[in-house]
């Protein structure tokens, strides 16, 4: 693959800037602000300029990362306007950021109010301490328009900032309102039932799966047929609508990331599915047992943020601090899953008694914070302890070790698939581990080397992994279940070996052209 830089998304935008043609690149992960600079520059124009832009229409153009793609032949027409040189005094200045300030909390409480978002208190008091800040800077240094331009700058980019922030909070108070639900209602009038071929029921059992070629509403499809397949409907007695506005609630609560979306949610559900089946499990576990297992597949990486528990606790984010640097993904991921099924319409196990749905929870629970790979060793070494002399599908804590050990493998387990179907996910995650990297650099945070674009390849980040952690941990389980030996374990072997060869092609010098060997000889 070479660097792996080379995935890394950019967006093209065609401008007319007083009849001249310029074309602006950048990534959509710049912020506004870059963007705005950009163009600035394009235009010949000072950073603080006001600029706007108009489409072909004539229609004002948000100026934002998510703004439309256009065509050279319809380039956004570019009006910029330089502020004013003349001088405002302190008292003018002053209204002009109770003004802004005013707005400001005007636009959050509205937005607020429609996204259910919490800590809008919290936010106004920051912005309001930073622009106290700004003004007092004004008064002592007596700012000319041109910086107090500047100023709303840095307001501008003060709510920029607060606006990602809060993107990392869940939104609870919306995931328990009634519109919600009521959206939930509509959405399933387009929620169509897929009847399944005898073909696509077998081949969703194997581990060779190909997920990518499926649409949400079928995965949502298959997941309902998983649950009633293996009788957990009948088992907990769920309402088949409910089991829809379950799922459906799930797919709305996984965000649009890279590689922790909804898709891997299916991904891992499916290989659980898959072991269950491979390894028959029903004959050592209960129906019970294989539904905990089941939905936290389902849940194990709800409304996760993008960004990993290193980022959280050093970043110190509302997640990290709230659960004490103790894995707050895999909390928070837990608290959304029962934050979904204390919605009584949403409730898969509301017809089971109090001490069924204590031992769900505290399984869910458990198999979720399983998931931190910060306590992969600490989990195997147990499992291995358990194996010895025999392992006792009797004992509850050996059981319970071996469910934490499945929805490990389920959850890491891309490279047990065929390669078409795998290779994509290197991809997907390599792209939001350097969406991270490059985070961490801009706000001086700690780097992962696994992590950054300029020192990671493809096939350094899945080499050591295969070998280090999957094949060993695969391994494992085979020595209970041997059938997992040549239908996981063989395909592990064989991911490793190819990227291994994919390494050392990519190490290898390129052979001399022609040109170079004619110029050899000449010299000679």
């Amino acid at each position: 693959m070479g660097n792996a830089s080379s995935i890394e998304p950019t967006k093209t935008i065609f401008l007319d800037i007083d009849g001249k043609k310029e074309k602006i690149m950048f990534s959509r992960h710049c912020g506004t602000r870059d963007i705005h600079d950009l163009i600035a520059h394009a235009a010949g124009v000072s950073r603080y300029a006001e600029i706007s832009l108009k489409d072909s229409t004539g229609a004002f153009v948000s100026l934002n990362p998510t703004m439309p793609i256009n065509t050279q032949s319809s380039p956004y027409k570019v009006t910029s306007k330089e502020p004013s040189p003349t001088t405002e005094s302190s008292n003018g200045d002053g209204e002009v950021f109770t003004q802004v300030l005013s707005q400001v909390a005007s636009q959050f409480n509205n937005q607020f109010s429609k996204e259910g978002v919490f800590k809008v208190e919290e936010i106004k008091t920051d912005i309001a301490t930073r622009l106290s800040a700004l003004e007092r800077k004004m008064e002592l240094e007596g700012l000319k328009a041109v910086e107090i331009e500047k100023c709303k700058r840095d307001i501008s980019d003060i709510k920029d900032q607060i606006w990602n922030a809060q993107k990392k909070f869940v939104d609870f108070n919306r995931l328990s309102r009634d519109t919600h639900i009521m959206n939930r209602k509509q959405t399933l009038s387009t929620y169509r039932k897929y009847t399944l071929s005898q073909e696509t029921i077998e081949y969703l059992k194997q581990p060779t799966f190909d997920i990518w070629h499926w649409e949400p509403n079928e995965m949502l499809s298959l997941l309902e047929h998983m649950f009633h397949e293996l009788g957990l409907v009948a088992e907990f007695n769920i309402n088949p609508i409910t089991l829809k506005r379950f799922f459906l609630c799930v797919q709305e609560n996984y965000r649009n990331n890279p590689f922790h979306n909804f898709r891997h949610c299916f991904c891992v559900t499916q290989m659980m599915y898959g072991m269950i089946h491979l390894c028959h499990l029903w004959e050592v576990m209960t129906r019970e047992d294989l539904g905990i297992l089941m939905t936290a597949c389902v849940c194990h990486d709800l409304d996760h943020p993008g960004y990993n528990n290193t980022y959280q606790i050093n970043a110190r984010t509302e997640l990290a601090i709230r659960y004490n640097d103790i894995s707050p993904l895999e909390n928070h991921h837990c608290a959304v899953a029962f934050k979904i099924l204390s919605n009584p319409e949403c409730n898969i196990f509301a017809n089971v008694d109090k001490d069924t749905f204590k031992r769900i929870r505290a399984g869910i629970t458990m198999l979720i914070l399983a998931t931190d790979m910060a306590r992969h060793g600490e989990i195997m070494d147990n499992f291995k302890m358990k194996l010895e002399p025999e392992f006792d599908y009797k004992n509850k804590d050996s059981l319970d070790t071996l469910k934490m050990v499945l929805i490990k493998c389920c959850d890491i387990s891309n490279e047990v698939r065929p390669m078409e179907v795998s290779e994509p996910w290197v991809d997907c995650l390599l792209e939001e581990y350097f969406n991270q990297s490059d985070r961490e650099k801009m706000e001086g945070l700690p780097v992962a080397p696994f992590m950054d674009r300029d020192k990671v390849t493809k096939p350094t980040a899945q080499i050591g992994f295969i070998k280090f952690v999957l094949i060993p941990m695969f391994e494992t389980v085979a020595k209970l279940f041997p059938v997992i030996d040549s239908t996981m374990v063989e395909p592990l072997r064989i991911a490793r070996d190819r990227y291994e060869d994919m390494k050392e092609k990519n190490s290898m010098p390129p052979p001399p052209s022609q040109s170079n060997k004619k110029k050899t000889v000449t010299e000679k």
